[in-house]
């Protein structure tokens, strides 16, 4: 008995052709724009204004009415000291300028009846030369003594101490009772009316640097920009650092601090109509920097020459022109004639 075997086997299933991925891809268009060329510095502020007050006559404290942190105005009462000494002297000094003026007004009718005395010839002319030179002494004397009681009175408004400018006090160095002498400090004063930023840039840029340059200014402690120019440049290069100061002035700007930070952008120039991309745009290939031009779906990769790179943007000096549509964000993960797909632009809700 014989069987047969009929050997059914069945055909392996092929496998699916897989489908080209599309990548998802956004797109920008580049445009012409102005662009500055600048330095960047991140300096410190200083306060040209910030009097140190002093003493200018000896005297005891008796009171101190300003303090850290007050704003004071010019002519402003900080310190008063003690005036009794002045006082004192300016009494004595008006006694004898009450004398004196007795004397001389006495001298004076002395010179008027010797006058008529000589005209009548009773004395001579040498006695009446000698009572008019006793009338011209007293009265010196007079004058001599009117000019020390204003000497006293001047030095006497000085134990008034007064704020020299509009300002804050920074610093009070001396407390009521304490006894000063001519020159000793008694409270230091910030004003913020005029400022100076102090710019430390590479010693290599120095040479593209003068005086008069625009330079943009702005700091932590304000939201405004300043726009200035650069005063000057100081002579000597920093041994340190090896860096060149320059310097620029902020004339009454609110919100400005001395000793804060600033960051100066001192423009150089300016490239008029300049190609600027996205930095994301550009991607580094094996062939160079490159870009995605995207048309009719396709991506086609775009040999480019970068120039400055400045607030996200990048220069491009040769290889695109103005209204050309290339890839944006997913453009690293494209090749050269790439399908892709542009997402749509999301609409801000109202």
């Amino acid at each position: 008995m014989s069987f047969s075997l009929i050997a059914c086997s069945k055909r392996a299933p092929e496998p699916d052709k897989k489908k080209p991925q599309v990548a998802l891809i956004s797109t920008t268009t580049t445009e012409a724009s102005s662009l500055e060329i600048r330095e960047e510095s991140i300096g410190t502020l200083e306060g040209l204004m910030d009097p140190t007050v002093a003493a200018e006559v000896p005297g005891r404290v008796l009171k101190i009415l300003a303090h850290p942190g007050q704003t004071v105005k010019k002519g402003q009462i900080l310190v008063l000291l003690d005036a009794t000494d002045y006082n004192l002297q300016r009494a004595q000094v008006q006694s004898e300028v009450a004398r004196l003026e007795a004397l001389t007004s006495n001298q004076s009718r002395i010179v008027e009846r010797n006058q008529v005395l000589v005209q009548k010839k009773f004395i001579s002319q040498n006695a009446l030369e000698d009572v008019t030179t006793q009338h011209t002494a007293l009265q010196q004397q007079l004058d001599g003594a009117k000019a020390q009681i204003a000497i006293i009175e001047h030095t006497r408004t000085k134990t008034t101490i007064v704020a020299p400018i509009d300002g804050v006090v920074q610093k009070q160095i001396v407390s009521t009772g304490d006894f000063v002498k001519i020159g000793d400090p008694l409270m230091q004063i910030i004003s913020k009316q005029k400022l100076r930023a102090h710019l430390p840039l590479p010693e290599n840029i120095a040479a593209k640097i003068h005086a008069g340059i625009k330079v943009r200014l702005s700091t932590p402690t304000s939201n405004d920009e300043v726009i200035s120019i650069i005063r000057e440049l100081k002579p000597m290069i920093s041994e340190t650092s090896r860096a060149v100061d320059v310097i620029a002035d902020v004339n009454d700007q609110a919100g400005w601090q001395p000793g804060a930070s600033v960051k100066g952008e001192i423009i150089l120039g300016e490239h008029p109509n300049a190609v600027l991309i996205p930095e994301q745009c550009l991607v580094l290939r094996p062939a160079g920097e490159v870009v995605y031009v995207v048309k009719d779906g396709l991506a086609f990769q775009r040999i480019v020459k970068t120039g400055m790179r400045q607030d996200g943007k990048i220069e491009i000096i040769e290889g695109l022109s103005v209204g050309e549509v290339i890839a944006k964000d997913g453009a690293a993960f494209l090749t050269d004639k790439a399908k892709v797909k542009v997402e749509a632009k999301k609409q801000a809700k109202p």
